[in-house]
């Protein structure tokens, strides 16, 4: 206990230098802490992103149930995971002034404890109002678990055990999303909606006690920022504006809509003026530290995170609705052939975590993507309306591998060049844009699955005619498979229609999901040029320190 005592005093960040008058710079936090006290700090914050990330797909599963349980239409329940998401975009890039303000262990604490508390308030909310109240507060507080979470990480851990520290985070940021679907639908069957809501509150307590007790707090946070409220209202106004119309976008028909533009309007106003604000020269204490992005591979890293982004979450989002709308899986069902891919990428991520201290990073992140590609052309190969749920085994499990294989190098390239000081506005950055790709992905391949579908059912409508020979015998060979089942002549000529009405359908369906299949392959093709624009980073011991 002594030792751990010492260790906690000695990284407390020195009177002096919340003044900016500090003689000495700060020990690195790194050299204070045991392993074992690293590794159950790790615990804490791996448990709470877990929490945080879960909460993102499994409230989706059960808003069927909140429509009938709460009276509301299909556009409104929408609000409960808009506005977790609108909320969560906005605190992300606010986390390094928040970790200077409160202190990296006070906001985080403080964070878990929110998201707790809004957890609990949620499962028990009575009217849609009361619950999307509080699925805003669980966003804002579930911010810190993936930018502070992550700086904290990379301060408590040397630089050549950072890999380490990275997988176990991105197993949780990536694996999670995967579980939600087939564990938000089996407590959804088993129980209760707000049943999805209470299970975080043990969680949530186990976090905040460790963070509590064991969770230093950051000797290199900079000096205590006032508030800038004109900036954090512009960003708000911003973000929020974007979010809202990326969420929305696809439901009001896009830029047909006067409320979208109004929404793209309002973003652009908003997104300028706080860039504006931001970097005036009078400002001393902005609410974002924008200079971080004048770092190269923080720059890089940010843009291929949006990628990254786009094409994780928009798997995420496109494989349930193909198994789901076009081979009729349950949600439960469906979770369960996806989570081969959340496994591969669990299991990659310890890999990848050793392999980051001895192989070039790019030549990781470039390998992991072009496997990607491929994972995304086996699917576009395989689809059919007769395919066996095995035959999606390998391209997920390729998908998986490729996901796990990108995320720490990239991490550990984005972040591992930054002063010690700028981690926390860094990582906000970094998580921030891979929060907006998925948003865009969404959003964009929710168009694309709905023009496409259109079209493709248009271009095979035109290729049928009752007055054409092949749809003739095809009509016969449904009514007379019919007749023999046991239906009547008349009920079996008007099933058969209708079943080859069906059969259009699906064939649309498959050729639009591989469509989408081939964007996100694309994307992937894209995102590799970005592999031009990093620096070599290398786990030296000294560099982060030196930067102080």
């Amino acid at each position: 206990m002594a030792t751990q005592a010492q260790a906690l005093k000695g990284t407390q960040r020195a009177p002096a230098a919340r003044n900016g008058k500090s003689a000495t710079p700060p020990r690195p936090l790194a050299e204070t802490l045991t392993p074992g006290l690293r590794f159950v700090i790790m615990l804490a914050i791996m448990a709470a992103t877990m929490m945080e990330v879960l909460d993102t797909s499994i409230v989706n599963v059960a808003l069927p149930d909140m429509m009938g349980n709460l009276g509301a239409t299909l556009d409104q329940i929408g609000w409960v995971s808009t506005g977790y998401i609108i909320a969560n975009v906005i605190v992300l890039p606010l986390t390094g002034w928040l970790s200077d303000y409160f202190g990296r262990k006070r906001y985080l604490t403080y964070s878990v404890i929110l998201f707790t508390v809004a957890s609990f308030f949620c499962g028990t909310s009575r009217t849609l109002s009361e619950l999307i109240i509080w699925r805003v507060m669980q966003g804002a507080g579930g911010a810190a678990f993936l930018s502070t979470a992550q700086a904290t990480l990379m301060e408590i851990y040397p630089p050549n055990r950072r890999g380490f520290a990275q997988a176990m985070f991105g197993i949780g940021v990536i694996a999670a999303p995967t579980l939600g679907p087939t564990l938000g639908g089996w407590i959804t069957d088993r129980f209760t909606w707000p049943w999805i809501f209470f299970v975080n509150l043990p969680v949530g307590v186990i976090a905040a006690t460790l963070t509590v007790l064991f969770l230093p707090d950051s000797p290199a946070a900079g000096a205590r920022r006032s508030a800038d409220f004109v900036g954090i209202g512009f960003l708000a106004l911003g973000l929020g504006s974007l979010q809202t119309l990326l969420e929305r976008g696809e439901a009001d028909n896009w830029f047909q809509s006067s409320f979208i533009v109004t929404m793209a309007i309002l973003s652009v106003i908003g997104v300028l003026l706080f860039i504006w604000w931001e970097l005036r020269p009078g400002n001393k204490n902005p609410a974002v530290n924008l200079h971080v992005v004048t770092n190269r591979n923080l720059a890089a890293g940010t843009i291929y995170a949006f990628a990254l982004g786009l094409v994780l979450y928009g798997g995420v989002f496109v494989l349930p609705q193909f198994l789901q709308n076009v081979q009729s899986h349950t949600a439960e069902q469906s979770g369960l052939l996806l989570m081969p891919g959340g496994l591969a990428s669990a299991a990659m991520m310890p890999v990848v975590g050793q392999l980051s201290n001895r192989v070039d990073k790019r030549f990781l992140i470039g390998t992991g993507m072009v496997l990607f590609v491929i994972s995304m052309y086996m699917f576009a190969a395989r689809l059919n309306l007769d395919m066996p749920d095995s035959a999606m085994f390998w391209p997920l499990a390729v998908r998986g591998a490729a996901i796990g294989l990108q995320f720490v190098p990239l991490s550990l390239l984005a972040l591992g060049t930054l002063p010690t000081r700028n981690l926390a506005d860094g990582a906000g950055f970094y998580n921030l844009f891979r929060q907006l790709g998925g948003s865009f992905g969404i959003a964009i391949l929710a168009t694309i699955v709905d023009r496409r579908m259109h079209f493709h059912y248009q271009r095979l409508a035109e290729r049928l005619s009752p007055f054409d020979p092949a749809t003739q015998q095809r009509l016969l060979a449904i009514q007379n498979s019919l007749v023999a089942r046991g239906q009547s002549p008349t009920a079996a000529h008007q099933s058969a229609y209708q079943t080859l009405s069906n059969l259009v359908t699906g064939q649309a369906a498959v050729l639009t999901y591989v469509d989408v299949f081939k964007v996100m392959g694309w994307v992937g093709i894209g995102a590799l040029l970005l592999l031009f624009l990093f620096q070599r980073a290398r786990n030296r011991p000294g560099a982060a320190a030196a930067a102080h």
